[in-house]
């Protein structure tokens, strides 16, 4: 809500945005069998634990349900009235919110992996996909049909990204170890091909030039202004790149597990200082700074594999999706204002507003 509040006073959003935001909380989810499920995300108890109820879904039963593993869903970003969803089924389909009915559907040769819809588009409709062909799909929602394909990975399309900064920029993660950013609009697409060495192909092998990582590239994500995009690859490593430049910053955050042998959703929070990175970290999530690369902490809630994060930050929420069939609400931790009177080295560590304490323990917590 802090989000739509800012915005709201700097004349960059309009009130009946913000009034459809007051009113409305609901959050769209996944599951490897195939189900799409609407959940409300109001917590009318008041209570800092509570269970979310399950509006609506696209159950086992239901005609259009995806057949298998649903990998990516995402509301139309200027509507709520209308939703999409991808699957290793090899489709995407538009859906219609208010009838739970598909609107259209995309049929593609390989699993999908990943698509996404520009945040600020105005212009176009596409949705970017990728797939298990090394082409990258740009399906058109006005149309109806399969607009446009970018050519250049040699490999499996892992991970698809809009820039938040440009409408016709789009980021592509690859198996062949490379990230390209693609300007839709020009008949070659390719701006650049992201180098890790940066140039400086005297100290990489003829293999690894011109690639972002050392293995295959699964998860990718722009920061909130667009001027800067993460990356992670299967040889454990994080890396961050200006996207106007292609440089890689070299921050250095250390190993990242990653063990994924499809796309790595991560996520990046927003209106935060410093900003943040959350990284499934096996049954874990990692929290990392982006611009000094340090570690800040491990979140523990979960009993199995994380397999997603998404940050709301409106709201300043991040939820987190886990193989324990469970969808976690993480909120920050907010401190109780400190008396004048009261040094701050002299409280406890747990000296929180109870709202806000972690509900879950680890088996340190427990010792």
């Amino acid at each position: 809500m802090l989000g739509f509040l800012l915005a709201r006073r700097a004349g960059l959003d309009d009130p009946v945005r913000l009034r459809r935001a007051e009113s409305t909380r609901s959050m769209l989810s996944g599951g490897s069998d195939g189900v799409i499920v609407l959940y409300d995300l109001e917590n009318l108890s008041r209570k800092p634990s509570y269970t979310c109820k399950a509006l609506c879904s696209v159950g086992r039963s239901h005609p259009g349900v995806h057949r298998y593993s649903v990998e990516t869903v995402q509301w139309y970003p200027h509507d709520t009235g209308m939703f999409t969803s991808s699957s290793f089924d090899k489709t995407l389909k538009i859906w219609d919110t208010n009838t739970l009915q598909p609107a259209d559907v995309f049929h593609f040769e390989g699993t999908v992996y990943s698509h996404h819809m520009s945040p600020v588009a105005t212009k176009h409709c596409l949705v970017a996909v990728g797939t298990r062909s090394p082409k990258v799909q740009l399906c058109d929602l006005k149309s109806g049909s399969c607009s446009h394909i970018l050519q250049g990975h040699r490999q499996e399309v892992l991970a698809v990204s809009w820039s938040p900064r440009h409408e016709y920029v789009l980021a592509t993660a690859s198996a062949d170890s490379r990230v390209k950013l693609w300007d839709v609009r020009r008949a070659s697409g390719c701006l650049t091909t992201l180098d890790q060495h940066n140039g400086e192909k005297s100290k990489a092998s003829s293999e690894s030039a011109n690639t972002a990582h050392n293995g295959r590239v699964n998860g990718l994500c722009y920061t909130n202004d667009g001027l800067h995009l993460l990356t992670i690859g299967t040889d454990d490593r994080m890396r961050l790149w200006n996207s106007s430049t292609g440089e890689n910053t070299l921050v250095n955050y250390g190993k990242v597990c990653n063990e994924s042998r499809k796309g790595l959703k991560f996520t990046i929070s927003c209106d935060c200082n410093p900003e943040f990175a959350f990284v499934p970290y096996g049954s874990t999530i990692a929290v990392y700074t982006i611009f000094t690369g340090e570690l800040v902490t491990m979140l523990r809630g979960h009993y199995s594999t994380v397999n997603c994060c998404v940050f709301q930050p409106n709201f300043q929420e991040l939820y987190s999706g886990s193989k324990d069939c469970n969808i976690l609400a993480w909120i920050p931790a907010l401190r109780e204002p400190v008396p004048d009177d009261i040094s701050e080295k002299s409280l406890p560590q747990q000296h929180l507003n109870p709202a806000y304490e972690d509900a879950w323990s680890s088996s340190d917590d427990e010792g």
